[in-house]
């Protein structure tokens, strides 16, 4: 869970597009991850500090490596921080069923992979939050390894560092440069708050031209 009044439950507390919105206004349009990477749960919302996870197919690891280096990966994962994973390769499960009740014991706030995953329903039933590319059954065993932890990584155009902030939703991903997440958190509660007036006016009225100019914001 995020501690209250933290960046992470202020941040939760956005949506996508806003945060969108603001990012955009800074000069910082390509901070979205690819379109093609979807929540488990459409309800839910995934908000918080970023730490990188990349790795690379292996065929010449046999079960027990490959299974004690998955095991190190969630041995290492950092509570209070959202997983976010370039696996480089799109035919393996890069999360399961009882790494995701692991992360989940461990106060992880989520997991985004650039790839895919197995055991959904379980997970979507334990309500740890999974972003993933496509779902598969066939998992990292003998076939893939982590090559770095908390190391920056590449996912579509956008480069992520530990420290970045994540939103996603069931809208999109968007990734904010930890320098400047507390002024965007700042910046897009603001846009809430004027969306909220003008959704106020029009409902008593007000034409759209108007409280568009009125507020600068629709």
């Amino acid at each position: 869970m995020t501690q209250p009044g933290s960046l992470a439950e202020r941040l939760q507390g956005c949506y996508s597009g806003a945060v969108f919105d603001v990012l955009r206004a800074k000069g910082l349009p390509q901070q979205t991850l690819p379109q093609y990477i979807r929540p488990l749960n459409l309800q839910q919302k995934l908000a918080g500090p970023v730490f990188p996870i990349e790795g690379r197919r292996d065929n010449s690891l046999d079960a027990h490596q490959s299974l004690l280096r998955w095991c190190e990966l969630l041995s290492k994962a950092p509570p209070n921080a959202v997983l976010v994973c370039q696996p480089n390769d799109h035919t393996l499960a890069y999360m399961g069923e009882l790494s995701a009740e692991t992360l989940l014991h461990k106060k992880v706030l989520g997991y985004i992979v650039d790839g895919g995953c197995r055991d959904s329903a379980f997970i979507e039933s334990l309500g740890f939050p999974v972003f993933c590319k496509y779902f598969t059954p066939v998992d990292v065993v003998s076939k893939w390894a982590v090559t770095s932890l908390g190391e920056p990584i590449q996912v579509g155009e956008v480069t992520l560092s530990t420290g970045d902030y994540v939103l996603a939703d069931r809208d999109g991903i968007v990734i904010i440069p930890g320098a400047i997440a507390s002024d965007v958190v700042q910046e897009t509660e603001e846009v809430l708050r004027k969306e909220n007036l003008v959704r106020k006016a029009i409902l008593q009225g007000v034409d759209p031209v108007q409280a568009y100019l009125h507020y600068g914001k629709f």
